[in-house]
């Protein structure tokens, strides 16, 4: 999926587990589906998952995101009725892999893009219910760090740009066009709180058209309200999405700059993934009809 992605073997994952953490020597190591661009998953018995990180980096940026990622996590757990992941461990390098590595919990459920969730009513209750909680989290006097979604929609012409440009063969081009002229201008008021960061469907555990937990949580950090609220296209249909919006009491601009954050990550997803990772650009094709269907600015 990406330039000079690193392999992982579960060979390799085995030999790591047993030189850095004797006491799971005896637990199976299996590899993991997943549609995820970020990470190679591996479970180490029925109660951990390890996560080797894909793209190379150098190891003292790769130890500091991990670390970040951990305390993200920490601060998350219990703050919801939802389950979210526990950082049990932190992996060296070794045995060929040439980054540090990552131990969780695992939580079980059904990711949401294999058990669909967009029309249960109760589901968007639930989603409403974690972005509340996952806002009420003190940003400490923390800003938005200027780097991906949720600061200035603005700041990613230059990306979209070249999202259309590669998209030509894909998409409505024209059409999306315009609608992203309107949504980048969109002003914006409210201060950063705390957002979840990446509420798409591989990050969405569903168990019976309900949340069942929410995975990924490292990225959680100050940012505009209206960045998670891109759940409600990636995730919902109609009727449970105006549920969504009815129980965060979101105002217009709000809803409309959380539609924003959805086109912008949905038109990188589509022709970025639709070789390497057909399940997400088929995720970002979906929102952007869903959002194309929702919009006053095509």
């Amino acid at each position: 999926m990406h330039a000079g992605q690193l392999t992982v073997s579960a060979e390799t994952v085995r030999e790591l587990v047993d030189d850095q953490f004797p006491q799971w020597r005896g637990r199976p190591v299996r590899a993991v589906g997943s549609q995820g661009t970020v990470n190679a998953l591996f479970r180490i018995g029925e109660e951990f998952l390890a996560r080797f990180p894909l793209e190379p980096r150098d190891v003292g940026s790769a130890w500091r995101w991990l670390e970040s990622e951990a305390r993200a996590a920490r601060a998350l757990l219990g703050r919801t009725r939802f389950p979210t992941p526990k950082p049990v461990a932190l992996g060296e390098p070794g045995a060929g892999y040439p980054l540090p590595w990552s131990v969780q919990t695992w939580l079980p459920g059904t990711v949401a893009t294999d058990e669909d969730p967009g029309e249960s009513v109760g589901f968007a209750h639930d989603l409403a219910d974690f972005i509340r909680g996952v806002r009420a989290i003190d940003t400490d006097g923390r800003a938005f760090s200027g780097t991906g979604r949720g600061g200035d929609l603005r700041s990613h012409d230059e990306w979209m740009q070249t999202c259309f440009e590669r998209s030509e063969q894909i998409l409505d081009v024209p059409r999306l066009r315009r609608i992203w002229a309107a949504l980048r201008v969109l002003p914006r008021s409210a201060g950063d709180v705390m957002t979840h960061g990446d509420l798409i469907p591989g990050n969405v555990l569903v168990s019976r058209g309900r949340l069942a937990g929410v995975l990924d949580v490292g990225g959680m950090g100050p940012a505009d309200p209206a960045l998670d609220l891109v759940a409600a296209w990636h995730l919902l249909e109609g009727g449970p999405r105006q549920v969504l919006r009815d129980d965060l009491a979101c105002g217009d601009l709000e809803w409309e700059r959380g539609q924003a954050w959805a086109f912008e990550q949905s038109m990188g997803a589509v022709w970025y993934y639709v070789q390497s990772n057909p399940a997400m650009s088929l995720m970002g094709q979906r929102t952007l009809r869903r959002i194309m269907a929702d919009t006053s600015f095509s």
